[in-house]
């Protein structure tokens, strides 16, 4: 039977007890979702007071005004076997979640705008026809990190995009409180990572932001 002290000493020799709120997420979505069409931007371009780098929203501000997310659980499908007189569950496939994510919403709307301009990328209103998947898609990498911030686990979704963009409560009665977005990413594949190579992952996806 275990103790209380065996119980410190497995935490204590494995790091730690993991931190929700130590993590990071890193993706660059579609060209089109960051185009900046804030007023002051535009003026100060055409005005010569800035360049043209500064339509283009910096997609590290993701990164800081994502307040929350979620490392999708994954889920064997089985369909029942009848061998020998008994039931026996026989696996062929195998189901990932989706993924949620939270935002802050800055006073200019950014993220919400992104995440319009992004939706409208996958199915144009205007002529309800569906986009090319591999112009509207991205890779999203979500890290767990350590107390040091060094990410430590992490969880790859190939070619995601958002599938639900929940609606934004406006209230007199909420004077202080901060406005959030809720955002719903679905994706092709999952690829879980370790240390390493979650690092290397951040690393590029870091260097295509950099562009």
């Amino acid at each position: 039977m275990s103790t209380i002290d065996t119980l410190k000493s497995t935490i204590s020799k494995r790091g730690g007890i993991a931190k929700a709120n130590k993590f990071n997420v890193i993706f660059t979505p579609p060209t089109q979702s960051l185009l900046n069409l804030n007023p002051s931007a535009i003026i100060g371009a055409l005005a010569g007071g800035a360049s043209a780098k500064s339509l283009i929203s910096d997609p590290r501000d993701i990164s800081l005004l994502c307040q929350g997310a979620s490392i999708p659980g994954q889920q064997i499908t089985t369909i029942d076997y009848i061998a020998e007189k008994q039931t026996v569950p026989i696996p062929y496939a195998i189901i990932q979640e989706d993924v949620q994510l939270k935002f802050l919403v800055t006073e200019d709307m950014y993220i919400r705008r992104m995440m319009d301009d992004w939706l409208s990328s996958i199915v144009n209103l205007e002529k309800y026809q569906a986009g090319y998947k591999k112009d509207f898609t991205c890779d999203v990498v979500i890290q767990q990190l350590s107390m040091k911030n060094k990410p430590i686990y992490g969880v790859k979704l190939i070619n995601a995009f958002p599938t639900s963009v929940n609606g934004i409560d406006l209230d007199q009665a909420t004077e202080s409180g901060p406005m959030e977005l809720n955002v719903t990413l679905s994706y092709d594949r999952l690829v879980p990572e370790g240390a390493l190579s979650t690092g290397l992952s951040g690393i590029s996806a870091t260097l295509d932001i950099l562009g």
